[in-house]
């Protein structure tokens, strides 16, 4: 990778556990080059900056800006969100906390068990005379005096700073909810209001409710950050598109982010998914199990056709959220995850080092043993060698840390420790990947897994080879692809409607006028952020169930389809799904529509090739290899040393200045053409 100066650049930042990853692309030249940073949890913003500071461009050559942060889940997870308020229907006050009766597995039948107290307790959760029924007509009208006594009492006497606005049927009709925001903000300009009808136009109250409190529980703090960072980039010259990555893919206008930053809850991971996406269809491999391995968790997410997962609900601390999101499997295992026993058992994560002080052999004052503790201990990453040479591990530590607190009470040696770190991460990792694949009627046999996150080219080659994947990819730059994937972002407009009909009571015409009224709102967005018809794309998308079902089938609806098509498409999704149709009729629950501009995309070259296929190694090293069960000699290549058609046989190390590649004795490497690592197993062809 060569250093970008011309006029064209294009920037990404991800924020994650451990590090700050910045990927700057060059249109004029081609280049491209990346640049790592920690991670500053208690001010996320200083992180960036480093970043920016470390990567010495100038703001006015950069032509646009994608960031994806993890701001807004840590805030939530953290409880450090601002006071919140909800206005709702009187008598509904305590839909927020009854909810539904949901248990986490871990604790489903504990005679102890109890929820965490909600975001907003009873006593800030207030009441107003007022009601829409499910077809949109007014019952009752909005008693504008009992909403300003509301609010008043929420700001004055319990402080508040947010308010969450839901309303009974809101989707249907919003005018209670936005003349209710008005009332609030023409007294009370300071304080934010969040309004249902504004970020999700759906039903189901408590799901509803549950996604408005947590945007208006984030919002005051996200805006400080994309206000001030926007302020900062511009500061430096910078006048371009500063976009924010959206949870379901694509990403959103950062002034649009401001007022909806719900939909940018799981941004971070999204990154990854969009450069999966792509890699999908440029190797032309349709079906990939995407694996990031970042500091603080591992990200799984099935692509099938060339296209990641789509769902439209998800659940944060108990807490229902009604957004487009990515299908991810997460679980607290990265990098950065501690090692401990308990009751005789060894356990890796959720709890996280971090950055700071993070792993022991960082320096930095950690105590306690992690996952990359134990890739030291096992001869994985070269302490000299650790992100460049810019942070020296310290080996000793590493590994007298892992006996004390592992190999000592387990009567092992600090090999066999470390070892059992990798075995207990593999177990949770593979079946992590197993619920969305084999509870899915996937068989992962059948898919290649690409890898990637700073620890992701280390530990995906042994999940993929216990899960027995037909090939384990390993693209360029693996450290920062979440950052680099931000960069293929295009800018995406979501809009959807609740309806509750069946299909056969309505007809096509009727079918179509409703999704053109969304497909209008999606190209007014779409043209007042500067998109041309011609770099339109609008995908209309239909939520269907047999008449009875709880849960519901995405179907795509397409311009000249008829009532009929859109049901044989939905019986054979129904099929392939659940193993079976239903006489039943079906049933129209929401209709979906996705605005899409698209972006130009930096240009992926081809790599050098090599007419011998021969790399040469820079030299050995002792490490452990799970092919044999023991230590033994490893060939250490230098990444930027391969060409295309290479082929390593392991046992193998390639290093990379920010992550490093393991090779085991029963597998090896090719570097296709465009310079990706392909590893396939000793009896894989």
């Amino acid at each position: 990778m060569t250093k970008a100066d011309g006029l064209h650049q294009r920037l990404a930042v991800d924020i994650g556990g451990t590090f700050v990853d910045a990927v700057v692309f060059d249109s004029a030249t081609g280049g491209w080059f990346l640049e790592k940073s920690f991670s500053t949890r208690d001010n996320p913003a200083h992180g960036v900056n480093d970043a920016f500071n470390r990567l010495k461009i100038d703001g006015s050559t950069v032509s646009s800006f994608v960031h994806g942060t993890t701001l807004g889940i840590n805030t939530v997870l953290e409880r450090r969100g601002v006071v919140t308020g909800i206005i709702t229907n009187s008598g509904f006050e305590d839909v927020f906390e009854m909810g539904r009766y949901m248990r986490d597995r871990a604790e489903m039948y504990s005679l102890e068990y109890n929820l965490d107290p909600p975001l907003v307790p009873k006593r800030r959760r207030m009441g107003v005379p007022c009601r829409i029924d499910a077809s949109g007509k007014e019952l009752i009208p909005l008693d504008e005096n009992e909403v300003f006594n509301a609010a008043r009492i929420l700001i004055q006497k319990w402080k508040v700073r947010s308010i969450a606005v839901c309303y009974l049927h809101a989707y249907r009709n919003p005018v209670h909810e936005r003349r209710t925001a008005e009332i609030i903000r023409e007294e009370w300009p300071d304080v934010t209001v969040s309004i249902s009808s504004d970020i999700v136009r759906e039903y189901r109250e408590y799901e509803r409710t549950c996604t408005t409190v947590i945007n208006a529980y984030i919002q005051p703090i996200f805006k400080n950050y994309i206000t001030d960072l926007d302020t900062r980039l511009k500061t430096n010259g910078f006048k371009g598109p500063f976009y924010i990555t959206r949870s379901g893919g694509g990403a959103l206008m950062a002034r649009d982010a401001i007022n909806i930053p719900v939909h940018t809850i799981f941004s971070g991971p999204a990154g990854g998914l969009i450069g999966s996406s792509l890699i999908s269809q440029l190797l032309e491999r349709p079906n990939i199990i995407s694996v990031d391995i970042g500091g603080t968790s591992t990200d799984a997410c099935v692509i099938r056709d060339g296209e990641p997962t789509l769902k439209y609900e998800a659940e944060l601390e108990n807490t229902r959220l009604m957004i487009p999101t990515y299908d991810i499997s997460t679980i607290g295992a990265g990098g950065g995850s501690i090692a401990r026993v308990e009751t005789g058992l060894l356990k890796v994560g959720p709890q996280s080092a971090g950055a700071s002080p993070g792993p022991i052999c960082y320096g930095k004052g950690g105590s306690q043993p992690t996952f990359t503790d134990a890739a030291v201990v096992l001869g994985y990453i070269d302490p000299e060698r650790f992100l460049g040479g810019e942070l020296i591990l310290e080996y000793g530590a590493a590994e007298k840390g892992i006996e004390d607190h592992i190999g000592t009470p387990l009567d092992l040696t600090a090999v066999e420790a470390a070892r059992g770190i990798f075995d207990v991460a593999l177990a949770r990792t593979v079946s992590a990947i197993r619920e969305i694949t084999v509870e899915q009627g996937l068989d992962p046999r059948d898919f290649d897994m690409l890898a990637f996150g700073g620890a992701g080219p280390m530990f995906v080659p042994l999940v993929g080879r216990e899960l027995n994947a037909s090939e384990v990819i390993i693209p360029q730059a693996p450290s920062v692809f979440s950052a680099w994937g931000m960069l293929m972002s295009d800018l995406v407009q979501e809009f959807a409607q609740t309806f509750v009909v069946l299909l056969e009571d309505i007809d096509i015409q009727y079918f179509k006028e409703e999704i053109l009224k969304l497909t209008n709102l999606a190209n007014e967005g779409l043209e007042r952020d500067g998109f041309l018809l011609p770099d339109r794309l609008i995908q209309c998308d239909a939520s269907l169930r047999y008449f009875g079902q709880e849960h519901t089938l995405e179907v795509p609806f397409y311009d000249d389809d008829t009532l009929g098509e859109l049901c044989e498409r939905f019986d054979a999704l129904h099929q392939q799904r659940y193993g079976h149709t239903m006489p039943d009729p079906i049933q129209l629950i929401h209709l979906r529509v996705r605005g899409i501009g698209k972006n130009k995309h930096p240009e992926i070259k081809k790599a050098p090739t090599r007419l011998n296929g021969k790399a040469t190694p820079i030299g050995t090293r002792q490490a452990y290899c799970f092919a044999i069960r023991d230590k033994t000699e490893f060939r250490v290549f230098l990444r930027k040393d391969l060409k295309a058609s290479d082929t390593i046989e392991g046992p193998a190390v390639v290093e990379e200045d920010t992550t490093t590649l393991i090779l085991h004795s029963d597998q090896r490497l090719h570097v296709d053409d465009f310079g990706h690592l392909i590893i396939r197993g000793e009896n894989k062809e």
